[in-house]
């Protein structure tokens, strides 16, 4: 696949291969590099304006994340959504942001209600844009900000390691659903830890993070090649 330009480069002042490798990354997960690519070290080199070595290392990272997988004679290639791991992850968020929304609820100020407000509004802002990338990380900054509100920002971290096969299908699904409802499923959050009940907090994101139980069967039925539906 001939690698399109970056629209940011790489500071040279900075460690290089780290770079690299967030970038690919991100043009990964954001669906920009699909399924079945295939990645040149040399290509990669040339785009980014760095040598071959850091690319090298780029791609051990991204294969120990599962992200790329390297076919011996044959290179490097970015590797189809494990429909079981992204099952997997979602299983994992819920439990884990069902109690960190409900101990919001318990403790929240109204700063951090503030804040939460603050992120919808940029939400809408999105959707008035139609910028699902944009969107997307919007949604990562609400979740991220309940762990922070909760003293469990570590524990967001943590789960975010194993939440990438999920953001692959949350970038895919953001460019065919409408993001209407997914605002309403976060004021719907937002509004049960304004009333201090931790109870309807953590119902409203347990319903919240079973959406993508709905729209995955879609995604797939529409990009079939990108999903990989072994048990692995």
């Amino acid at each position: 696949m001939l690698l399109e330009p970056p629209q940011t480069g790489i500071l040279q002042h900075s460690a290089v291969g780290p770079q690299l490798y967030h970038a690919l990354r991100d043009r990964i997960v954001q669906g920009a590099l699909p399924p079945g690519s295939r990645l040149s070290e040399t290509e990669i080199a040339t785009a980014y304006e760095v040598s071959r070595q850091p690319v090298r290392e780029a791609f051990i990272k991204l294969a120990e994340e599962s992200l790329v997988e390297v076919r011996p004679q044959r290179g490097t290639y970015v590797r189809k959504i494990v429909v079981a791991a992204v099952m997997s992850a979602r299983f994992m968020r819920e439990a884990i942001e069902a109690d960190i929304v409900a101990e919001v609820a318990r403790t929240a100020e109204g700063s951090v209600i503030d804040r939460l407000r603050q992120i919808l509004g940029r939400q809408r802002a999105l959707v008035a844009d139609a910028d699902s990338t944009g969107f997307v990380a919007s949604d990562e900054a609400f979740h991220r900000a309940l762990a922070g509100a909760a003293g469990q920002a570590a524990s967001w971290d943590i789960l975010q390691t194993l939440n990438t096969p999920m953001n692959r299908v949350r970038h895919l699904s953001a460019r065919r659903f409408p993001f209407e409802g997914l605002i309403a499923q976060h004021e719907t959050i937002v509004d049960a830890i304004a009333a201090h009940d931790p109870a309807a907090a953590s119902a409203a994101m347990r319903a919240h993070l079973r959406g993508i139980l709905n729209d995955l069967p879609a995604v797939i039925d529409a990009l079939p090649d990108y999903f990989d539906r072994s048990d692995r």
